[in-house]
């Protein structure tokens, strides 16, 4: 960890820069800066413009912590745990996580205040001390090796490059106790429905993002995950997964239904995924 608290860059600008400019830009346009007295809601949030995805998101927190984080603590005789928020944004999820008593640190690349680490200030007033904010990216995390308990992808592992190498990455920070959880990533029965969606996505880039469009298609992330190409990724690494399934509203569990009446493709799925090392 850092010999102190902060926002602290951790390696080179890199060919990413044009994109997390153009990320946080696209993400002011959508009006996903809030005010700082709404951050210690999240994700309970109930207006804004995106209060309804927030709505979601709340359903897949807590899922993830009654069947991640809370057998994990009680596997460790309740004591804290060591978090690493990977694709933090404004840190909401180690808000929430520090408030339950655990130790957490946000990582992203970006750093601005709309929705960037810079926007977690806003949560300084309601704790005795910060948790810990790095600039980095999944491929070089600047984590010792064995350091951390829980490594979470926050809504953020579809924006990998290489899959396997940033699975590696979070596996090598890893205790060997310890797990991979990922949030709010889309997930596909099959890579012809992910790759549909993908072609949907580019066809429509320059009406959906305007004049940013040229550097948000840039990269080549790998957009989104099926089971398999997860596991195909994993196997080696050592990693076994298992999922859980948040209790969403009913209106979002049969969008899958709906889809296929209205003879459009099949929507992703938000489960919460869990990794653990298969021979530790």
């Amino acid at each position: 960890m850092p010999p102190e608290p902060g926002l602290s860059p951790a390696g080179p600008e890199s060919r990413q820069r044009r994109f997390r400019e153009a990320y946080g830009a696209h993400r002011a346009r959508e009006g996903r800066g809030l005010p700082a007295e709404w951050l210690p809601r999240l994700p309970h949030l109930d207006e804004g413009p995106q209060a309804s995805q927030w709505r979601i998101r709340a359903c897949t927190f807590r899922c993830f912590v009654a069947r991640v984080v809370r057998p994990m603590a009680r596997a460790l005789a309740s004591q804290p745990l060591t978090i690493v928020d990977l694709g933090a944004g404004n840190g909401w999820l180690c808000y929430r996580l520090t408030r339950l008593g655990h130790r957490a640190t946000a990582i992203d690349l970006r750093t601005d205040p709309v929705d960037g680490l810079g926007a977690a200030a806003g949560y300084a007033p309601h704790l005795p001390q910060l948790f810990w904010r790095l600039a980095a990216s999944f491929e070089t995390l600047p984590l010792a090796p064995g350091s951390v308990d829980l490594a979470v992808f926050n809504a953020s592992l579809h924006y990998a490059l290489d899959l396997t190498e940033v699975l590696g990455e979070a596996a090598r920070v890893l205790k060997p106790s310890g797990r991979i959880a990922v949030l709010d990533s889309p997930f596909y029965p099959t890579m012809e429905a992910g790759e549909a969606m993908v072609r949907e996505k580019r066809a429509l880039g320059r009406e959906c993002f305007g004049d940013l469009a040229e550097d948000l298609l840039a990269l080549p992330c790998i957009e989104y995950l099926t089971p398999a190409r997860l596991a195909e990724a994993s196997r080696a690494l050592g990693l076994t997964w298992r999922r859980h399934r948040p209790r969403y509203p009913l209106a979002y569990r049969v969008r899958p239904w709906v889809a296929r009446l209205r003879g459009r493709r099949a929507p992703s799925r938000f489960d919460v995924w869990e990794a653990r090392f298969a021979t530790r």
